[in-house]
Formats: C-alpha cells, structure tokens, sequence
C-alpha cells in the first residue's frame, strides 16, 4: 500500500477534504470521470458529483475507490466523519448536531413524523420536499439526515428512546412501498440492543407533549440539553431548571406510552394495514 500523502493545506472542513481528496486522486492518475467510471465499476455521473461535493455516495463506492487507488482505508476514514459533517446542516441546526454526535444517550418523544435518526432516505427524501426543498440542495439534505443514522448503529452506539405518537404511523407516505420500507427499518432498529422504540397510543388522550417534538441529550459531562422543536421553528434548551421541567413532561409520557413489546405489536399491525392496501 502507498504511503499516505500529504495532505496539507486542503481544506478543514470534512465534506470538503473528502471531494478535494477524490479530485486529487484521480487526476494525479490522469484519468477522466468516464474512465474512472470504467474501471471502477459505477457510473461516472456519481463521481462527478462526489467531487462538487453535492454527494458522499455510500461507503460501498468510497471503499471501491480506496481498492482502486490502493489507498487502505483512506478515502473511508475521510468519508466517515463527511457524513457528520455538520456544515452540511442548515446552520441554526449545526450546534444541535455537533452535540448529538457527542452524546452518551438519547430520548426523543416524535409528535408527527418519525425521528430522523430512524429514517429512510425514502421517508426523509418525502418529509424534506414538503418544506420546498427540490433538486441538489434536498438530496444533500436527505443525505445529511440518513448520514445520522450511523450514530446508532456502531460498535459503542449510545442508547437511544424513541416515544412516536401514534399521530407518526397514522401518517402513511403516499408511495406505500417507501411506507413499508419505513416500517420495517423501525422494527428492525427496534431489535438493536441500544434502540428502545414505543409508541403513544391517541387512547391515552391529551398530555404535556401533544403538540412538542423533544429531543434530550446526555451529553459526556453528564449535562442534558434538550433540543424543542414546535411548528417550523426548534431552540436548543440548555438551562438545567428547563431542561428538568422538560424532562419531568417527557417522563409523564412515557408512563403513558405502550410498552415496547406491545409498540412492536402496534407497528407490525400498521405494516400489516399497509401490506394489504395496493401500491400507488
């Protein structure tokens, strides 16, 4: 394997660093998008757009790359932190990001659409064009937001609680092939030893949170943050009497919700509903 370059004076910004170290590569080897495409084995048009930064592509490509340049595990190890990157983020969210990746456990209570970090690119690509969202700028976004998901899913993944009002699987996507998807990636993360997921059933009628969204953090010094998120407009809420008073909400909620075995039952049943309905 070469020794690994210098890579001095690129820039410090990860998604940035990632497609400057694309480009370099390839052109240090004289070889056009096309050829690269060739031989490589992916469409060209993927690389192109890899190196304007517009995408990451998915650690599939970046790891063919890496046994192409005969680079070990380079190009991943930058992709890897790109993903979090969270300049990538629409910037009244990028400290609220910077501390979730950070943090040692997280709780969430969902009032309308599933948590981001449980999306789909599917569910999240539908969700992010309601606000306007179309072209370049919404498939950064729908990356940026699937990218979060490896927060739960590595080696030391932080535990994480998610409550969804039954409001979130009442509020089907209108393709129902995304829909099931969707489903089915809930109850598989569900199985993950890190992942408790319940469900708030309308049964249990009006409570402290009907009309919040809530994120809580631990973060490494033992300090929860709450991140509150109403209509179009989300504040970061680090002031611990605050922070405690939301906490004490959330815990009403969850006395209420289902437990998680019968949160499971409830969402296998909401995929059953969507299995028997034809496709669009």
């Amino acid at each position: 394997m070469p020794a690994r370059r210098v890579v001095t004076g690129r820039s410090q910004e990860p998604r940035k660093r990632f497609a400057e170290e694309l480009k370099s590569l390839r052109t240090e080897r004289g070889l056009s998008l096309r050829k690269l495409g060739e031989v490589a084995g992916w469409d060209w048009s993927l690389f192109s757009k890899m190196e304007k930064g517009e995408t990451l592509g998915g650690p599939e490509v970046v790891q063919a790359l890496d046994q192409y340049y005969g680079t070990g595990r380079m190009l991943l190890a930058l992709w890897e932190p790109a993903v979090g990157d969270p300049t990538q983020f629409k910037e009244r969210y990028r400290r609220y990001m910077t501390l979730e990746a950070e943090a040692m456990s997280l709780w969430y209570y969902a009032l309308g659409a599933v948590p981001g970090l449980l999306q789909t690119p599917a569910y999240a690509r539908t969700f992010l064009a309601t606000s306007g969202m179309d072209g370049e700028e919404l498939t950064a976004q729908v990356e940026a937001r699937t990218g979060r998901r490896e927060l739960l899913t590595g080696d030391d993944a932080p535990p994480f609680r998610a409550i969804l009002s039954e409001t979130v699987l009442r509020t089907a996507l209108p393709d129902l092939t995304a829909w099931r998807e969707q489903l089915e990636h809930l109850l598989t993360m569900g199985e993950r030893r890190n992942i408790t997921i319940q469900v708030m059933p309308h049964a249990a009628g009006p409570h402290a949170l009907t009309t919040t969204d809530v994120m809580f953090l631990r973060l490494t010094d033992g300090r929860p943050v709450a991140w509150v998120e109403t209509g179009h407009s989300g504040d970061l809420v680090e002031e611990p009497a605050a922070v405690e008073r939301l906490q004490l909400l959330y815990d009403r909620v969850r006395d209420l919700a289902l437990s998680p075995a019968d949160s499971r039952k409830f969402i296998m049943w909401n995929l059953e509903e969507a299995s028997c309905e034809p496709s669009a």
